[in-house]
């Protein structure tokens, strides 16, 4: 009985073996080598990279593109308002242009009624809405 069972055994430990041996050889060869993978790999971070690289890029002209904004909207505040400062000192000139003017004309109006004397008032300067000269 051993001599049947240490054969027997003996068989199947090399049927075993064969078949693992099989095994292993199939599966190494359905899947790709260590080699093969790592130049995989590479391919794979190459591009990543070459992404990485673009998205940089964009991002640094998005950059240069909002500094320039900015850049012209400070300088547009800055004309607004020398504007309104031109314009509020044009009112101001304007304002104190008009009460001289304004006074002017009726120191002017004074100075003819009082050469015409008593004439002058009643050729109109009353009925202009203005008070009539004083003799002093």
């Amino acid at each position: 009985m051993d001599g049947l069972i240490g054969k027997t055994s003996k068989r199947l430990w090399l049927v075993g073996g064969a078949m693992l041996a099989l095994s292993l050889i199939g599966g190494c060869s359905s899947g790709p080598d260590p080699a093969e993978r790592a130049t995989n790999a590479a391919s794979q971070a190459d591009a990543a990279a070459s992404r990485a690289e673009s998205a940089a890029t964009s991002a640094q002209q998005a950059a240069n593109s909002a500094q320039a904004s900015a850049s012209k909207v400070e300088q547009a505040a800055a004309d607004a308002k020398a504007a309104a400062d031109r314009a509020e000192a044009i009112a101001a000139k304007t304002e104190t242009r008009s009460y001289h003017h304004h006074y002017r004309r009726r120191s002017r109006r004074r100075h003819t009624a009082a050469a015409t004397g008593a004439g002058g008032a009643s050729s109109g300067g009353a009925a202009a809405g203005e008070p009539a000269p004083s003799a002093s």
